[in-house]
């Protein structure tokens, strides 16, 4: 099933879930650019594939890595960038906004697992580095890439430790 499109509303959907993260202050530091077309896919791999043979040194460098960074994009059916607006006059610490801006894709992750669609939260140098591919403006900061896919896989078990090994009860 990987090509079966992702709806539009639905990514309408996990980004009005995302949307509902706590913030101080409700500075609502999250922003998005979603790459849903094959067009905006296909720059997206070419950005990412162009990084790493630019920024990667002759003795680690690997053809495979770099085909394979290039087709992730389109091996999605939409890629979202994940973006931080700070306003540095607000106040609020930037762990704060971080913190926020993981609730919002903890949202979207939910709502993901909720529906069946895959997900993952990638954060390749290229991304992170790259704000004049995403025409940051002021105070924004690019914070990874939120990949969906429809996918036939069975669900998989958590591979958590418990919770009580964890926790400390003070008295």
């Amino acid at each position: 099933m990987p090509d079966r499109p992702i709806d539009k509303e639905i990514i309408e959907t996990l980004l009005e879930n995302a949307n509902h993260a706590p913030t101080h202050k409700l500075t609502e530091p999250w922003r998005f650019q979603v790459f849903h077309d094959a067009a905006s896919r296909q720059r997206l791999g070419d950005m990412l594939a162009a990084y790493y043979k630019k920024h990667t040194p002759e003795a680690q460098f690997s053809e495979e890595k770099m085909q394979k960074s290039g087709e992730n994009p389109l091996r999605a059916g939409a890629v979202i960038a994940i973006i931080m607006q700070r306003d540095p006059n607000e106040g609020v610490p930037e762990w704060e906004e971080i913190a926020a801006v993981a609730m919002a894709v903890q949202n979207m992750w939910l709502t993901c697992t909720e529906i069946g669609l895959g997900c993952y939260w990638s954060t390749p140098k290229a991304a992170l580095e790259s704000s004049d591919f995403f025409n940051l403006t002021a105070g924004q900061q690019c914070l990874g890439l939120f990949y969906l896919g429809w996918h036939e896989m069975p669900e998989l078990p958590a591979k958590r430790t418990p919770v009580s090994e964890k926790i400390t009860w003070n008295k």
